[in-house]
Formats: C-alpha cells, sequence, structure tokens
C-alpha cells in the first residue's frame, strides 16, 4: 500500500472524493466524448451508400469491423497497462494515448474512404486502450483498499465518462446530418483535444504513485520485448494484406481476446510475486471475468443491432422532425447520469452491508437477459413499429445492468489486483469487455429481422441462466477475496 492512501482517505475537495478525481474526471469525460461521438456514426458511416456520405460497404461486414474495433479498444488495455507496469507508469502511459487518441480522430476526419477508417481507427483503438485502464488504475490509487469511498468514487467516475457520452453522439449526430460524416469526426478529434490540455493543467495534482512503475522490466529483457511487439505489428500487417477480411475481424478478436485472457491469469496466478491471498484473489475474478464477458456481449450490441434497429425499425419521428440514428445513443447516458449518482449514495449509504460484488455481478447478467427479452413483443415490426419511448424502455433495463456491473466491476478490479500487477488486473477486466464487444460484432451477424423472436429470445434466455448460476456461486467466490467485498 503505497504512503498516498491516508491523504486520500483525507481529501473530501471533490464531492467528497480525493481532488485528483476531478482531474481523471475531465480527461475520461473528455476522451468518452470523442469516442462515442465518433462511434455513433461511425456504422452508418460504413454501410450508407456514397451518395448519402457513406462508403458502402456491406451491413454485415460494416458490423463485423465496429465490433472488431470496439473489441480491440479494450484488447489494446493490455498494452497500455503493460508498458504502464513494466515501463513507463500509469500517468505516463494516459498522457500519451490520449494524444494517441486525438490522432486518430484527425486522421477519421481529414483521410478520405478506407484509408481513413483504417489509420484512424488503429490509433483511436490503441490509444483509447491506454486512457481507460491507465486512468481507471489511477482512480483506483487515489483509496486504500478498505477506503468505502472506493465504489462511490468510481460512479462518479463513471458519471463524466456518460456526460462525454451523452453530448458526444448529439453533436457530431447534428454535424453528419448537417454538414457531413467528417466533420462530425472532426469534432470529435476537437473535443480530445481539449480533454488533453484540460489533463495536462492538472498533471502535478495526481498522486506520486501514478508515476511509480511497479515492476520494472529489466533492460536486459527490453530487446526481447522490442523483437515481441514487431513480429505481432508483422503479423497483423501480414495477415491484413493476404487472409484476413474486415467480414472476419470481429472474429478474430474474439479470439485474441480469449488467448490473451488466458496467458494473463496463467502469467499473473505462476507469478513468485503473489502471496497466497493475491493468488486467491485472482481466481476469484474469473467467474465474474465470464460473467462480465457475457453481459458485454449483449451490451455493446447498442452499437451493432440496435443502430441497425435504431436506423430501420424505430419511429424516430418527433413533431415531423426525423431525429438522427446517432442520437439514440445518448439515451443511455442520460439514464446514467440520473441513475449513476442514486447508486453512489446507495452504496456509500449501505458501507459494508451493500450486496457482495458478486452479488451486483449476477444481478447485472440477469437485467441485461431481461432487456433482450423486452425487444420480443416487437419482434417482426415493419419500418418505424417500435415507438422511441418503448426502446428508451430497454435502454432503461441496460442501464440499470450496467450501473450494477461496470463500475463495480473496475473498482473490483483494483481491490483484487496484486501490487506487482496493478494496471495489468485492471487490463483483465477491460479483456472481458473486448471479448464481450467483438463478439457483439459476431453475434450481429445472425439478426434478421424476420427471425428476431428466436435471436433476441435465445440470447436474453442464455444470459439471466448464467446471472443465475453466478448468483448460486457467491458465497465461495466471496471467500477467495479474501475480505475484499
Amino acid at each position: 500500500m503505497t504512503n498516498t492512501a491516508p491523504v486520500a482517505r483525507a481529501d473530501k475537495a471533490f464531492f467528497g472524493q480525493p481532488r485528483a478525481l476531478a482531474n481523471l474526471f475531465g480527461v475520461e469525460l473528455w476522451e468518452r466524448f470523442s469516442f462515442y461521438g465518433m462511434q455513433g456514426i461511425l456504422l452508418i458511416y460504413l454501410y450508407y451508400a456514397a451518395a448519402d456520405g457513406g462508403l458502402g460497404i456491406n451491413q454485415d461486414t460494416a458490423t463485423s469491423i465496429v465490433g472488431a474495433y470496439g473489441g480491440a479498444v479494450y484488447l489494446s488495455t493490455v498494452l497500455g497497462a503493460w508498458v504502464a507496469d513494466r515501463l513507463l507508469g500509469a500517468e505516463r502511459v494516459l498522457f500519451l494515448s490520449a494524444i494517441l487518441v486525438m490522432s486518430g480522430h484527425l486522421a477519421l476526419a481529414l483521410l478520405p474512404g478506407l484509408l481513413g477508417v483504417g489509420a484512424g481507427l488503429t490509433l483511436v483503438a490503441v490509444g483509447s486502450g491506454g486512457v481507460k485502464a491507465n486512468a481507471t488504475s489511477l482512480v483506483g490509487s487515489l483509496y486504500d483498499e478498505h477506503d468505502e469511498r472506493r465504489d462511490a468514487g468510481f460512479s462518479l467516475f463513471y458519471l463524466g465518462i456518460n456526460l462525454g457520452a451523452l453530448a458526444g453522439p448529439l453533436l457530431t449526430g447534428l454535424l453528419q446530418e448537417n454538414a457531413g460524416f467528417h466533420w462530425g469526426f472532426g469534432l470529435a478529434a476537437v473535443g480530445m483535444a481539449i480533454g488533453l490540455t484540460q489533463y495536462t493543467l492538472g498533471r502535478r495534482n495526481l498522486p506520486p504513485s501514478g508515476r511509480e512503475v511497479p515492476n520494472p522490466l529489466p533492460a536486459a529483457r527490453r530487446p526481447l520485448a522490442a523483437g515481441v511487439f514487431l513480429a505481432i505489428v508483422a503479423a497483423i500487417v501480414i495477415s491484413a494484406l493476404t487472409w484476413l477480411s474486415a467480414d472476419r475481424l470481429s472474429t478474430v478478436v474474439v479470439v485474441l481476446s480469449v488467448l490473451a485472457a488466458a496467458g494473463y491469469f496463467t502469467v499473473i496466478l505462476t507469478s513468485r510475486k503473489l502471496d497466497g491471498t493475491e493468488r486467491r484473489r485472482v481466481l476469484a475474478f474469473l467467474p465474474m471475468f465470464l460473467a462480465s464477458a457475457a453481459f458485454w456481449s449483449l451490451y455493446q450490441q447498442q452499437f451493432t443491432v440496435v443502430t441497425i434497429y435504431s436506423d430501420q425499425r424505430l419511429d424516430r419521428n418527433l413533431g415531423g422532425w426525423e431525429m438522427p440514428v446517432s442520437w439514440v445513443q445518448s439515451i443511455n447516458p442520460v439514464f446514467i447520469i440520473v441513475l449513476s449518482g442514486v447508486f453512489a449514495a446507495l452504496w456509500t449509504r449501505l458501507g459494508d452491508r451493500q450486496p457482495s460484488t458478486p452479488i451486483k455481478f449476477a444481478a447485472g447478467t440477469v437485467l441485461m437477459g431481461v432487456a433482450f427479452l423486452l425487444f420480443l413483443p416487437f419482434a417482426g415490426g415493419g419500418p418505424n413499429s417500435t415507438p422511441l419511448l418503448a426502446l428508451a424502455g430497454i435502454l432503461l433495463v441496460f442501464t440499470v445492468a450496467e450501473l450494477l456491473l461496470s463500475p463495480v466491476g473496475l473498482s473490483l478490479a483494483t481491490k483484487l489486483a496484486p501490487h506487482a500487477f496493478h494496471t495489468q488486473m485492471v487490463a483483465l477486466f477491460f479483456l472481458s469487455v473486448a471479448l464481450g464487444t467483438a463478439a457483439s460484432g459476431t453475434l450481429a451477424r445472425f439478426y434478421d429481422p424476420g427471425h428476431e423472436t428466436a435471436y433476441f429470445g435465445i440470447l436474453g434466455a442464455v444470459a439471466i441462466v448464467l446471472g443465475l448460476a453466478l448468483a448460486a456461486a457467491a458465497r465461495p467466490i466471496t471467500r477467495l477475496m479474501g475480505g475484499v467485498r
């Protein structure tokens, strides 16, 4: 435990939380503004016809690209976490990653066609992965493991994420409708530039522990690490130029996520740097990892199936004006903003009487399955057949499920993390998101408006069964967590 923890516990300058949380809150807000603003118009940019400003890509291929990109964002948290834990420290990696994100949005805005898509999405994916893992790790460093404010602090951090996620699709969607897709992508770049500036001005207020390298890579091993990295890059380039096609991308990211997670769990569990308590805590994280992956495979369909549904099935008419497709993606952040404070206050008020983390995870997974079942009354309808209010209600259930699992999962990763793998444990949580997000692109290929009952019904039922199984195993999992709830 670092010597910053007692100071952080006494510091209540930001809504009862440490002052440094405000800076991390801000950079994540603007990074999510750019991320969700771009993602709000990305899928329709890919499959809209050239006459409508798009690239005219096949819809199944487009969803595969979006799923693969989303999965790659979370998969790249592994790289960001490894560089933080072994080379530079979390704070420096966060700063450099924010620069990459801004560069990626500029590429999407300024470069034409598939060149802009390839360069832009690659830069944003790598940069966003570095931002996510290290911002989360830095938030965790503001608290000691028994500070009851931790879950509430992560809920406030999550509020910043969703303020950005609310504003991004609204503004980029308006620009896309009135000026074109590239103007929307340009606005995302401006948002990230604002976040980078704000973060730079507040870097000195972050705890010194954020600049520490917990498990430094010996100088003798750095050439080997560089060689492995270059070999991976070469393999990706060769694959892209030969057999790897766009419609396979999401499945490839699913496989890579599984392999990376298996490798990471093996490396951590076999490390001699862990004591018995730390090893049991990592084992306790395994079933939560699986539940999280299942949850995100449904939740992230907001950017694949639900986007298509909103474009082709949803009645978006508001008094004679048709709402942009991307605006649907701002419904969930509205609910998050309203409810995140409620959940933060609830966990704070309950203190050590709140449900254990496995029970929260189980409830979130079950509710996500229920949300998919709520699509069934509207199955098989035609264009404009689903009322906007009905989809808003379904997304409200998405939101409650998310608040039970996502900020709690971020908090859990920092609580269970062994000291030598602090940021990399956060990356493991994001690997579950990578797996689920990429799977959302793969699953979207099975979506057929003519067979919606089977699609939503089967996926919803599977999620409910998995959630109930996790609830049944909650007590033994909690015992493995060694005093962490």
